[in-house]
């Protein structure tokens, strides 16, 4: 249960200033209620103290030769900055943050009090982190599954936060997503979702994580008003949901019956996450299978208004809501090389890609690369392309000439190259990008090798990154620019691509991209599916939903066809 405590019951003015209007206050009775309010426009800027500048100072107590202090080197203000009251808190912060210890956590931040350490922003951040973690290991008691460590950490949760305002320790996004938190682990959706505005009010911009205390506490409470009202002002913040969020989305709006909003979501899906994981493809089975859903649906629908609908949204989909009557028939199966579902026998479709989409993706493509390589490096990348392109396809040289091998092997690269030069309807040979150490050492000093680049580098077909340059950016932003095939095993997963933050690129991706399979057999292209592997929604009204597939390519994906009888004729 969480108290209000002596700590609490005075608030700073700092406090006041985040908390321009009351903490909502829950119908559970063990809920805080702050009730101190002040005019929301009356924001004074945080005042910084020396809570946070807990660094030892640039210069030594000594005098040297002309009578000034000695400054101490970067080497050894680090050192004497790990040696600190507050460098040896944080290690050890840090240390119970990998294993969970709440209970040592709360033990170093009653000491480091009593001791009159100063406490700064990592420090808070780590402690209201902590106080979130839910363990059972160690030799604390367990009661009704929650460790007494976790009892006690959601329990000093608010104690801390309300300490670190009153150090004038200026929060960000960390401090007030941990806060939200706890909230929400007291099962207190509503001060979480509080916690987001106030955060919002003092100009600091949330992050997908910001929302999820509030968003998936509302969805378990099965509070399907409150858990839109969170999605909505995500949605105003221009900050994107993905699966978890969706899928959380998706159940409560199941759960309370709520059609439209499971037919909207459900294209938020096919927009957004395009294959579901094993849980989420559960929730959808769920729906379609529940008695309410077999009641939902139009017998007769006007062709035209379907066809306008698939026209806009590029194929797979139309948008005009549920279709059909009656009971829908729920099948695992697969679909075949050419699209066609081996359980109802639909044949899905390849969705197309709108070309000023493409053109703007390829801009902000390089807009960001400008600002993550060197810029002249990338503008002179970018002048080499208009003269020497277009090309029909690129190839990412350092992932291929390593697929499946241990030595980079030109031979590799070269055979794949020359099998895209076959597929090519120009007949010329793609674009190769390769950093200019593959190029210059190792394998490119042999014969053959320097002969090969030699007449790459003469067709204007080589292309080699300069130092300081991650080739990421030039092959993917080739082959956008291009609109042609690209050549790579990389998934395209790391923090580089989520940079881009866009929902166009996966759809890009999944009509560009070959892969390349290597074995003792041989080598051998993996082209492009015909077909979108995307949550499909016909024309009829049936749907075909994937799940994320195995590495394995001899593994085949699993797909959810629903169908369901047509309308009246």
């Amino acid at each position: 249960m969480l108290r209000c405590t002596s700590a609490m019951a005075k608030l700073t003015p700092l406090f006041s200033i985040l908390t321009h209007r009351p903490f909502l206050s829950s119908s559970n009775s063990h809920s805080y209620s702050l009730k101190h309010t002040i005019n929301h426009r009356a924001i004074i800027p945080f005042t910084t103290t020396s809570a946070i500048n807990t660094l030892p100072q640039t210069t030594d107590s000594r005098d040297n030769d002309d009578g000034g202090p000695i400054k101490l080197s970067t080497k050894a203000r680090r050192k004497a900055a790990r040696e600190s009251p507050e460098g040896v808190l944080q290690i050890k912060l840090n240390n119970c943050s990998k294993s969970g210890d709440v209970i040592q956590a709360l033990s170093l931040y009653d000491e480091a009090r009593k001791s009159g350490v100063l406490l700064n922003l990592e420090h808070y951040n780590k402690l209201l982190y902590l106080c979130t973690v839910q363990t059972g290991d160690g030799d604390s008691d367990v009661i009704d599954g929650v460790s007494s460590g976790s009892h006690l950490g959601l329990q000093r949760g608010f104690e801390i936060f309300q300490q670190m305002l009153n150090d004038k320790v200026k929060p960000n996004e960390a401090t007030f997503t941990n806060a939200a938190r706890v909230a929400a682990a007291k099962e207190d959706p509503e001060m979480a979702f509080e916690l987001l505005k106030q955060m919002k009010s003092v100009e600091i911009v949330p992050k997908l994580r910001s929302y999820g205390p509030a968003l998936f506490g509302f969805c378990k409470r099965g509070d399907a008003v409150r858990a839109y009202e969170v999605d909505a002002d995500m949605i105003e913040s221009g900050v994107m949901a993905e699966e978890p969020e969706l899928c959380a989305l998706l159940e409560v709006s199941v759960e309370t019956r709520n059609e439209d909003k499971v037919y909207e979501i459900l294209h938020r899906l096919r927009a957004v996450v395009r294959q579901v994981s094993e849980s989420t493809l559960k929730v959808v089975e769920d729906w379609f299978n529940s008695e309410y859903a077999k009641k939902i649906g139009k017998r007769e629908w006007d062709d035209e208004k379907i066809r306008e609908g698939f026209v806009r949204g590029g194929g797979g989909w139309h948008g005009q809501g549920w279709l059909g009557s009656g009971q829908w028939k729920v099948v695992h199966t697969h679909v075949d090389e050419d699209g066609v579902c081996l359980s109802c026998n639909e044949k899905l479709v390849s969705i197309d890609i709108d070309t000023q989409e493409t053109e703007k993706f390829a801009s902000s493509l390089a807009k960001l690369a400008c600002e993550k390589v060197p810029k002249a490096n990338f503008n002179h990348f970018q002048k080499w392309l208009e003269k020497n392109g277009p090309f029909d396809a690129v190839v990412d040289g350092a992932n291929v000439g390593l697929a499946n091998i241990a030595d980079f092997s030109f031979s590799q690269l070269n055979y794949v190259v020359r099998q895209l030069r076959q597929m090519s309807p120009s007949k010329r040979l793609p674009l190769i990008i390769l950093h200019v150490n593959r190029v210059t050492s190792g394998p490119a000093r042999n014969a053959t090798n320097k002969r090969l680049i030699e007449n790459w580098k003469n067709s204007g077909v080589l292309y080699a990154t300069p130092h300081g340059s991650n080739d990421d950016w030039y092959w993917l932003y080739a082959a956008v620019s291009c609109n042609c095939l690209l050549l790579t095993n990389d998934e395209m997963r790391d923090h580089l691509f989520q940079l881009l933050g866009s929902s166009f690129f996966p759809r890009w991706k999944e009509k560009h991209q070959v892969r390349v399979s290597a074995s003792s057999r041989g080598v051998s292209l993996i082209l492009p599916p015909r077909y979108s592997i995307v949550i499909q929604e016909s024309a009829n009204g049936s749907w075909h939903v994937p799940t994320v597939s195995n590495d394995d390519p001899d593994i085949q994906r699993k797909w959810l066809c629903v169908t369901r009888s047509s309308k009246n004729s």
